[in-house]
C-alpha cells in the first residue's frame, strides 16, 4: 500500500468516526437525559477529528503553484 492509499484509508476511517460521533451526540440530545460533560467531550473529539480530516485532505491534494 503506497502513501496515497494509506492516507485515503485514514481519511475514510476518520470520516466514519466523525459521522458516528455526530449520530451519538444527536441521539443523546434527543433522548433528553444526557450528561453535559459527556456531550462536551464528544464535541471536542469531533472537532479534533475534523482538524485531522482537513490535514489528511491537504496532504492528498497536490500543491498548486499560483
Amino acid at each position: 500500500m503506497d502513501e496515497t492509499e494509506a492516507l485515503r484509508k485514514k481519511l475514510s476511517d476518520l470520516k466514519a468516526e466523525h459521522r458516528q460521533l455526530d449520530d451519538e451526540i444527536s441521539g443523546l440530545l434527543e433522548s433528553g437525559t444526557f450528561d453535559q460533560l459527556e456531550i462536551q467531550r464528544l464535541k471536542k473529539r469531533k472537532l479534533s477529528l475534523k482538524d485531522e480530516i482537513l490535514q489528511v485532505e491537504s496532504r492528498l491534494l497536490p500543491d498548486i503553484i499560483a
